[in-house]
């Protein structure tokens, strides 16, 4: 929630300190694609939250950023998209579907992802010994060769049996560690999913309905941001920064500026 001179200034500070000599002077006349994502703003924003996700006890979740926070800090929606979906095709980035009930998507660096996986995949070996070699044909065969946030049953089994013979156990374990969602319009089809997310998805519909509500309580719907910025959540142990961006992004909320400070205020229907 910075204004957007200072959000300026913060891309270009991060831009100087993350540049990378070229090997030689031909070489920087022209930038790959890869290096244009690096330097983009919805890479640079990108890093940004994932540095600032909220640190929770009890909660085992890699950081994860979700696209309407994109919105709040890069202006340009259409550029958000158009680069995220490079950085998907890339493969340095995994998009999620969420089910909250609204066109909702979480996105983590693939390293993250790996990391989150990984992570199940220890949980579950003392009770699942015989079995865990679909993990790893998951993540060699589906992740890495599928960066579509969903895959039907049919190529799912198809890839998988790159590794070894698939059977019927195979697919539950891979739903039950949470690595695949059934998609409810289409039981052929499944959504990737985040592991151990459950209770932060729950935590994100409780905290917006709690945010919206405190401001909706005000005489005209709306706070001094530096106030607000203060205050603790009830119902949600994601921070009041990571609600704030999501709702201003989704178009919940604004932001006015006043010569006191910047104010949020909701968005009337």
């Amino acid at each position: 929630m910075e204004t957007s001179q200072n959000s300026s200034a913060s891309r270009k500070r991060r831009r100087g300190e993350e540049e990378i000599e070229p090997e030689s002077q031909d070489s920087d006349q022209y930038l790959s694609l890869e290096d244009n994502l690096i330097f983009s703003d919805t890479m640079v924003a990108l890093r940004m939250m994932r540095g600032q996700f909220p640190r929770m006890d009890k909660v085992t979740v890699e950081p994860f950023i979700l696209r309407s926070q994109l919105y709040s800090s890069v202006k340009d929606r259409t550029q958000v998209d158009r680069e995220l979906e490079s950085l998907r095709r890339e493969k340095v980035l995994r998009i999620f579907k969420l089910n909250t009930g609204q066109d909702d998507h979480a996105v983590m660096f693939m390293e993250d992802y790996l990391n989150q996986m990984k992570r199940v995949v220890k949980s579950m070996e003392a009770k699942k010994q015989s079995v865990l070699a679909v993990f790893e044909w998951f993540e060699v065969h589906v992740i890495h060769s599928k960066p579509e946030p969903c895959i039907g049953h049919q190529e799912l089994c198809s890839l998988l049996s790159i590794g070894g013979k698939v059977k019927d156990e195979d697919i539950s374990l891979l739903i039950n560690a949470g690595l695949l969602t059934r998609q409810l319009i289409d039981p052929d089809m499944y959504w990737f999913a985040i592991p151990n997310i459950g209770s932060l998805l729950k935590a994100l519909t409780q905290g917006r309905k709690e945010v919206l509500s405190l401001l909706n309580r005000k005489k005209y719907k709306e706070m001094m941001l530096a106030l607000l910025e203060k205050k603790r959540l009830r119902f949600s142990p994601l921070d009041m920064r990571f609600h704030l961006r999501d709702l201003l992004g989704s178009g919940h909320l604004k932001t006015v500026h006043t010569p006191s400070g910047l104010i949020i205020r909701v968005v009337k229907d």
